[in-house]
């Protein structure tokens, strides 16, 4: 049975004024934030609009508060906005390159690309496939440490296949398994299959699971061994780059040769959109990536000159060398993948946003991510999903979205300020003022001026290492 607990009037008094100090402490802390964000329209992911910001707190580089009265509030830095800055969750490019191929290799570069993606409001990147894992892991390591300034970086390890110099034949089972088991050890994000056999990539999407982390895949038609995304999808694989796959890609040809003729209304083009739908797979469209080597209209023309961050040496090498040869089958893919990319977001497939774009000398990948949300914009996508596509739907395809993809208390601190209405017209997300990368604030313009003239080499003899 239990007793009713008594208190004398001094014990009732002291509670009384413990429970009032405790009360305000607890409001004083609540209201005490490293960074405050007054002003300004922000997006609702949830209800697709921009609604007047009531104050964003912040605090130990999450989202603690949104709706916080400046006048009680204290905070070590507040950033004030007015009405026609637009604040926006940081995109999150999971098809991010940090290589370039400015001479004769692509080479991963650690300097300036991190940088680049940051100003553009890219606040998350999945490195999918790397040259030099090793490399990659490090900068990965000095980003987490605040060592170096970046998105937040989820590496892959190597590529899974035939893409990864030194890969010949077919891998043994428990060799495949074993070097899984060892990046995942190192922290990895995911992983990345191209120009794997099927053996080998359902090996490594059943080892990958195994640890809770998904497998993308640049795939093919299955033709001369390779897999079509229709019989990875039926492995259990996570996402799928750059093409649907299913009939509409037979296995007598390559995968580039049959992509150009495939329509929006082909039942095999159904069929495997129904296949998606029905596995929740994800889908990686990268429509741009195959833009850039076709005939590059206006949404490829650069409103901030990219050349200026290269070194003058590369600048004037790729003066010299003159514009690239346009790939006509690439341009075709190009509008093909408009087309079907429509279809594909009409039937209710889950999409994700990817930028795929390693750099020659003449364009960013950091960038690209505009050209990205423009593309499907342009292919028929309305802007408030284009967003919904470049933020929550990348966080939920890489299994970020506990704590990222949104502006949602809990959640890791990361934003970009632009000017002008994205959703009456998405270019304006180009027009990137402030990023806030995990509770730290940066200048986009400042962050662009300290790369300036900085990647690549800087003579004939630095280029022998490149």
């Amino acid at each position: 049975m239990c007793r009713p607990i008594r208190h004398s009037k001094t014990a009732l008094c002291s509670i009384a004024i413990w429970t009032l100090l405790s009360w305000h402490g607890m409001k004083a802390t609540a209201q005490e934030f490293d960074v405050l964000v007054t002003g300004g329209q922000v997006f609702r992911t949830e209800s697709g609009e921009f609604v007047p910001n009531a104050g964003i707190g912040i605090r130990d580089g999450k989202f603690v508060e949104l709706a916080v009265d400046p006048a009680a509030a204290q905070a070590k830095q507040t950033i004030q906005l007015d009405d026609s800055r637009f604040i926006l969750p940081g995109l999150i490019d999971c098809h991010a390159h940090y290589n370039v191929k400015l001479i004769d290799r692509r080479r991963e570069e650690f300097e300036v690309i991190p940088v680049q993606y940051l100003a553009n409001g890219v606040t998350v990147t999945f490195s999918c496939g790397e040259f030099d894992p090793e490399g990659m892991l490090q900068l990965r390591r000095r980003i987490e440490s605040g060592e170096q300034v970046g998105p937040r970086l989820l590496n892959s390890g190597p590529y899974f296949g035939r893409a990864r110099p030194g890969w010949r034949g077919k891998r043994p089972e428990a060799e495949i398994r074993e070097e899984v088991d060892f990046w995942a050890g190192q922290g990895v994000g995911g992983f990345k299959a191209k120009a794997i056999g099927p053996d080998e990539l359902r090996v490594l999407v059943d080892q990958a699971h195994r640890h809770n982390l998904t497998v993308t895949g640049h795939l093919d038609s299955g033709f001369r061994g390779s897999v079509n995304p229709r019989d990875a999808i039926e492995m259990g694989i996570d996402r799928i780059e750059h093409f649907l796959g299913g009939d509409a890609m037979p296995d007598t040809m390559p995968a580039y040769s049959s992509l150009p003729k495939i329509s929006a209304d082909m039942p095999e083009f159904k069929k495997i959109v129904q296949l998606y739908l029905d596995r929740g797979t994800w889908f990686d469209a990268t429509i741009t990536a195959y833009g850039y080597f076709g005939s590059p209209g206006e949404e490829f023309g650069q409103w901030i000159d990219e050349r200026q961050f290269f070194t003058p040496y590369i600048q004037q090498l790729v003066q010299e060398r003159g514009p690239d040869k346009p790939v006509q089958q690439f341009e075709q893919i190009y509008q093909a993948k408009q087309k079907t990319i429509a279809a594909f977001y009409q039937a209710g497939g889950k999409i994700s946003l990817g930028t795929d774009h390693f750099s020659n000398g003449n364009y960013l990948a950091g960038f690209g991510a505009h050209r990205e949300l423009d593309a499907f914009v342009r292919s028929g996508i309305p802007p408030v999903d284009a967003i919904r596509i470049g933020t929550i739907n990348g966080a939920m395809a890489l299994g970020i979205e506990k704590d990222h993809g949104s502006i949602d208390v809990g959640k890791s601190a990361d934003l970009f300020v632009i000017t002008g209405n994205p959703l009456e017209n998405i270019r304006n997300t180009r027009n990137v003022e402030t990023v806030i990368r995990a509770g730290r604030v940066h200048s986009a313009a400042g962050l662009l001026e300290g790369i300036r003239g900085k990647l690549g080499p800087a003579s004939v003899d630095e280029a022998e290492n490149w």
